[in-house]
């Protein structure tokens, strides 16, 4: 589990919510027709912009970036390594009764263990990879919408609230209450946009470009292990797959 994604949204949730305490009562920043117009008009505009399917799609997209456990390099590149010395030691076919961790590696082995072709491996691999970013980044889309529709909702809301407000200005008394609530739409947008569906969106484009690197390492492995290529010098070609930092500690 990504541990920094929810933790961020809870000392950001922590932080608004103490600096409203500090300054005054939490009631007085709840206010229903506000929380309306702002989340379902971002939601009626994600619906717009990109139907229901991919909206409820992306609420699943989403998981990746709170549960979702993506391999580190190194760990891959030690689980390639050690199936090139077996297959380098006993052949190819021992390793169909490996147990591998990884799903995408597990799938590349068993290509190379039924007998095709680097060119033909590398080519279905690649083309699953285009179709998972694919997907991911339709989702990210959705949160990057939601992002910037939220506080034009806000504000939208805060307009609603200002004619309401003008439209009763015989009562004096009423004026400043009525303006608070007008600017607490813009404040929901705004929270909404920069806490949530922004870093959401940012931390779905993050994991999908680590999960591709981690799969063309996998593509490379796999074919380093099918042309039989020694397993040292495969391991140094992975490594350059690490961030520098990591290459650094691994020698």
């Amino acid at each position: 589990m990504d541990i920094a994604t929810p933790l961020g949204l809870i000392l950001g949730t922590i932080l608004i919510l103490g600096s409203i305490l500090v300054g005054g009562s939490l009631g007085i920043f709840i206010d229903i027709p506000s929380v309306l117009v702002v989340v379902g008009g971002t939601f009626a505009t994600a619906f717009i912009r990109f139907g229901m399917g991919d909206v409820l799609n992306s609420a699943k997209v989403a998981m990746i970036t709170l549960f979702a456990k993506l391999g580190k390099p190194s760990e891959i590149i030690g689980e390639i390594v050690n199936l090139a010395n077996i297959a380098r030691k006993n052949g190819l076919i021992v390793l169909e009764q490996q147990p591998i961790s990884d799903a995408f590696l597990k799938k590349a082995i068993m290509y190379c263990v039924d007998g095709h072709d680097a060119e033909f491996i590398a080519d279905v691999l690649k083309k699953e990879i285009s179709l998972t970013t694919e997907r991911h980044d339709k989702g990210r889309k959705v949160f990057q919408g939601m992002g910037d529709a939220a506080p034009a909702f806000g504000m939208i809301g805060t307009l609603i609230g200002l004619v309401q407000m003008l439209g009763n200005m015989s009562d004096p008394a009423s004026i400043g209450p009525s303006m608070a609530i007008a600017l607490l739409t813009t404040m929901y947008g705004a929270i909404l946009a920069n806490l949530v569906f922004l870093p959401v969106a940012d931390k779905l484009a993050l994991r999908n470009q680590e999960e591709e690197r981690n799969r063309r390492l996998v593509i490379e492995g796999a074919i380093g292990i099918l042309k039989g290529i020694n397993p040292k010098i495969l391991e140094e070609v992975l490594k350059t797959f690490q961030p520098p930092k990591e290459r650094v500690a691994s020698k």
